[in-house]
């Protein structure tokens, strides 16, 4: 009896503790299978493959513009910017491009100086200046500084007046530019106060007072499809209105990041008042021609920050492939597919086995006759990057192999 009751103890102890390992099993599998933060999934694949250079590359240095791009994100972000210039000026007869200069007129809403800092250090170590003083000495001084561009709306309308010759006065029409800004100065994750840059594109499109609702309905449904038709989940890119605190009412167009959502192109509504305060000294001469009508147009803003937009097709195309051999291992990958019209690469060029030398010569005359119709390659044959197709983003790849080689003699002999 006493040792049924041992073998019995024995038993259930032994299972208690198969229980609490089988526990402890399956949360290590939980744990394993919890998807990864994507937020730092993305930043690491574009330090690793040259999308996204900088010091700091995280979340808030890459949302203030602190960053700058590897050789694969700078034909990403101008592949972008190459989409955008042909939706708007190539594909509108009405529509003129400009090319301002990064040193702001007087008369812009929001203003960066460019401050000399030895010319300031000399002027606050001078000695024996009162505070008045020393106060007419920097206002001097930040009047006599370059005031640097946050925006480029001031540029277009600066060259309305000038661009009215263009149209014959007749509306609607729209001015489109695409440059550098420099974004207010703000605090790193050091503490250090930095001014950060973003690529901006603007339209600012000038109508007739009557139709200003409808184009602003009209852009902005334009604007939203646009965005939408590079995307994996269109449903991550959305609007909202809203209404500044000087009342002026307009839309935002939003990516939904991992963290939130996050402004990508804005949309306003602006009336007549910042046509009249750039160009206060003859209203006459900014009058146009509304059918039968004589108005002074109103202005619709249209501005596009490039560098969100590549951040926001960046998190988009993320995808985490698994895969299982045949001995039931699980195999993942984290890939970028982009749409092929953004994608850096649009084909890869691979050489496969055979002799060497004569394989590269072909290569690199194919390499050359593809690059000649402005079509962007990878030269893989140079071992330059071990790496895959997809690691590369580009939809199609060539091998060329001693086959090939063969293949394309018999062709050229028929």
């Amino acid at each position: 009896m006493a040792t049924y009751c041992v073998r019995r103890y024995l038993s259930l102890l032994k299972g208690r503790v198969s229980l609490g390992w089988q526990k402890r099993k399956f949360a290590d599998s939980a744990r394993s299978d919890e998807a990864p933060d994507p937020t730092a999934v993305v930043t690491d694949l574009c330090r690793s493959r040259h999308f996204i250079t900088g010091e700091q590359v995280e979340k808030d240095s890459l949302l203030a513009g602190w960053h700058g791009y590897g050789p694969l994100g700078m034909v990403l972000r101008r592949n972008l910017a190459e989409q955008w210039w042909r939706s708007m000026t190539t594909s509108r007869g009405q529509v003129f491009g400009l090319s301002t200069l990064h040193q702001a007129g007087s008369g812009g809403r929001k203003a960066l100086k460019l401050v000399d800092g030895e010319a300031l250090a000399v002027i606050l170590k001078e000695k024996g200046q009162s505070v008045e003083q020393l106060t007419a000495e920097v206002e001097r001084l930040l009047g006599a500084s370059a005031t640097l561009r946050t925006e480029l709306l001031q540029g277009a309308l600066e060259q309305y007046a000038h661009s009215l010759s263009l149209v014959n006065r007749k509306l609607p029409f729209g001015l489109a530019e695409m440059g550098v800004c420099y974004q207010p100065a703000a605090p790193d994750s050091e503490g250090t106060t930095r001014t950060g840059e973003a690529m901006l594109a603007s339209l600012v499109w000038f109508s007739s007072p009557r139709t200003a609702g409808q184009w602003l309905d009209f852009w902005v449904r334009h604007r939203l499809q646009w965005w939408r038709k590079f995307a994996t989940g269109a449903s991550n890119f959305s609007s909202s209105d809203f209404q500044d605190e000087c009342g002026t009412k307009g839309t935002r167009l939003y990516y939904s990041f991992p963290w939130g959502r996050e402004p990508i192109e804005t949309l306003q509504s602006l009336g007549d008042r910042e046509l009249l305060e750039t160009h206060q000294d003859n209203r006459a001469k900014l009058q146009c021609r509304d059918e039968r009508k004589t108005v002074i147009p109103h202005v619709l803003s249209v501005s596009g920050n490039m560098d969100r937009g590549v951040l926001a097709y960046l998190y988009d195309s993320l995808q985490q492939l698994k895969k299982v051999d045949s001995k039931q291992r699980l195999h993942q990958r984290k890939v970028l597919k982009l749409h092929p019209s953004l994608a850096p690469v649009k084909v890869a060029l691979d050489m496969g086995r055979g002799p060497t030398l004569e394989l590269r010569q072909v290569c690199e005359g194919l390499l050359q006759e593809l690059l000649e119709e402005d079509i962007a390659v990878w030269p893989g044959y140079l071992e330059t990057m071990q790496t895959s197709l997809e690691q590369l983003h580009s939809k199609y790849g060539c091998i060329y192999s001693t086959g090939s080689s063969r293949s394309c003699r018999s062709c050229n002999g028929q």
